[in-house]
């Protein structure tokens, strides 16, 4: 007597772009809040430039800073467009973070966001390059790309 394998699930077909939300629709202008946990569950948003490659958001940053340790510890995050300020522009939307470092996936990111702020990006940067120097500190940090896929 044969058993007979037990029917398989059928797989979830991978999203296409006719299922894939517009990124750019969802969050139009040049600043994201992104919204990390601390431990006790409070919340700490965060005005980030940043940009999409049509599946999900980049934001660059400090490899050593807060939300990056935040996120590493809790991957769950809210992001919403914003002013400058952090002032919210549109409704949060639910999301999961991860934290890159390659060497290959900062230099894409990096050349993302220079292709989106071409002046104002290079501007800011050389500026906070400057500020690291006069302090003694190394002019570029260790960075860190937060890929985020927002849910929905």
């Amino acid at each position: 007597m044969t058993t007979q394998a037990p029917p398989s699930k059928p797989r979830p077909a991978p999203p296409t772009s006719e299922h894939r939300p517009d990124l750019e629709k969802m969050f139009p202008g040049r600043y994201l809040s992104v919204t990390s946990f601390k431990r006790d569950g409070a919340a700490v948003a965060t005005p980030v430039w940043f940009v999409s490659d049509g599946t999900r958001l980049y934001a660059f940053t400090d490899a050593h800073s807060a939300k990056v340790r935040r996120i590493r510890r809790e991957p769950r995050v809210e992001v919403a467009s914003c002013r400058p300020s952090g002032k919210l522009l549109r409704e949060k939307v639910a999301g999961r973070a991860e934290v890159l470092t390659a060497v290959a996936d900062l230099e894409r990111i990096q050349q993302l966001l220079v292709a989106r702020y071409p002046l104002s990006y290079r501007v800011v940067m050389l500026t906070y390059r400057l500020g690291r120097r006069l302090r003694g500190q190394p002019s570029v940090p260790d960075g860190a790309v937060l890929a985020i896929t927002p849910e929905g």
